[in-house]
């Protein structure tokens, strides 16, 4: 495999990188935005016809869900623009692009679990501008994944699990938001995921083309995914005392891009094409030392 793998430095791309990198046969060039402004179509198409990757995975994205809401042609830039030239460097090299996406993309409100054929309606900019993104895609490359994830954390970058640590430190008690549900996302296993499903096109298996979930199980509230982390960071001796949890509504807790009620993404997709499980964010959160 050749892979290009965009937004190194996030938390996807970066366990991409350092998953791949360990792979025999496979030849990585990973890139930030500092090595490539996927906004920049002629920049893309250079570093697509040097390196001629036959997998391009776009773990690059602007994720300031409330900066969004006033930085709008940003926005569409990296979430929409960015993935177009991607996809269309792609297609050109006869690649296959893989492409993240977001739960973002739904109204927020269904009963149970999305699913890909679902009707989507983004409530914000944020959603709108990555829903925009996985239009571009498909419409510019034949070969094209895009995965739907949520509430991702990992060991780096900013995230909910290093977010409630550190407050931990310095706070005794915390309001968390108790009425929005979702699965919590090890970016580690959507890097699994996504390498799992580019080893199978690159070994011409023939697979089906379009949208996938991937998220965890399983699905919780923000105030008992909270619940857990302090659990786990307690029994292990990491943090002295639990600061004591209350839940809160929504509405106690405004900020400027709405959040969806419901981000609870269905598996069953992914799991029956490609014989990938959902994320085990419970298992993933036992290496807390690793947050810290």
């Amino acid at each position: 495999m050749r892979v290009l793998i965009t937004g190194s430095h996030g938390q996807v791309g970066n366990c991409l990188n350092e998953r791949l990198s360990n792979n025999q046969n496979t030849t990585v060039l990973a890139v930030d935005r500092d090595d490539l402004d996927i906004t920049d179509q002629d920049a893309v198409k250079a570093t697509v016809a040097e390196f001629r990757p036959n997998i391009i995975i776009n773990a690059a994205a602007h994720t300031a869900v409330d900066k969004a809401e006033v930085e709008v042609e940003l926005s569409y830039a990296i979430n929409r623009d960015g993935p177009r030239y991607l996809a269309q460097a792609a297609q050109d090299a006869g690649a296959a692009i893989l492409h993240i996406s977001t739960d973002y993309v739904f109204e927020g409100n269904k009963v149970g679990d999305y699913v890909e054929s679902d009707n989507t309606n983004p409530q914000g900019v944020y959603g709108e501008s990555k829903l925009a993104g996985e239009v571009a895609v498909a419409e510019a490359c034949d070969k094209h994944v895009i995965l739907r994830t949520a509430w991702v954390f990992a060991e780096n970058g900013n995230n909910f699990v290093k977010t409630m640590l550190r407050l931990s430190e310095t706070r005794e008690a915390l309001s968390v938001v108790g009425d929005q549900f979702g699965g919590p996302t090890y970016a580690g296993d959507i890097a699994n995921a996504l390498i799992k499903i580019a080893k199978q096109i690159t070994e011409g298996n023939a697979i089906e083309y379009g949208v996938y979930h991937f998220s965890g199980l399983p699905h919780v509230s923000w105030f008992e995914f909270a619940e857990s982390i302090f659990d786990t960071a307690a029994k292990q001796g990491l943090i002295n005392k639990k600061p004591t949890l209350t839940s809160i509504m929504t509405e106690q807790y405004p900020t400027p891009a709405k959040r969806p009620s419901n981000s609870r993404l269905g598996t069953e997709k992914i799991n029956k094409a490609f014989s990938i499980e959902a994320s085990d964010w419970q298992l993933a959160i036992t290496r807390m030392k690793e947050y810290l």
